[in-house]
């Protein structure tokens, strides 16, 4: 084989491995809570699209660690009190846009709706960066460690 077809067939495999990688992942989806104009845009947003089942205050519903009679659980909190910090920002991206039936288990019931075609990529990250900017700095340095896994 000629050289200039095997360094051709090695930089291709190189670059195919970048772009599948986790981290190139992680980089598309990075949410910076410091982001000014984000968390305006998300604070409005999530008004709009979120207050109504996660609260204004973003306390989430009462007893929200109960399943309610149908079996779905009650939308949890986003502050600091609530498990959102417990996920990183690609796992916050993917369920806030395809909602939580996609990633639960088959018998896990969730009014989580997906948020394809109602909000964009960028308006989810502001969305997110709006919450994140919510939660104490403690929290912030926690959950982002879990975007660096």
């Amino acid at each position: 084989m000629k050289p200039k077809i095997v360094i051709g067939l090695v930089v291709a495999a190189m670059v195919g491995g970048v772009l599948a990688s986790r981290p190139w992942q992680r980089f598309g989806h990075a949410i910076d809570p410091r982001d000014v104009q984000a968390v305006a845009q998300g604070a409005d947003l999530y008004r709009r699209h979120c207050a109504e089942c996660h609260g204004a205050d973003l306390k989430g519903e009462p007893d929200w660690r109960v399943r309610k009679p149908n079996g779905e659980l009650p939308a949890p909190p986003h502050d600091e009190t609530g498990h959102t910090w417990h996920h990183s920002d690609e796992q916050l991206f993917a369920m806030t846009k395809h909602g939580m039936s996609r990633f639960a288990p088959p018998d896990y019931r969730s009014a989580m709706p997906s948020f394809v075609g109602r909000l964009t990529d960028r308006e989810i990250r502001s969305v997110l960066a709006y919450v994140k900017s919510t939660w104490p700095a403690e929290i912030q340095a926690r959950q982002q460690q879990l975007n660096l896994r």
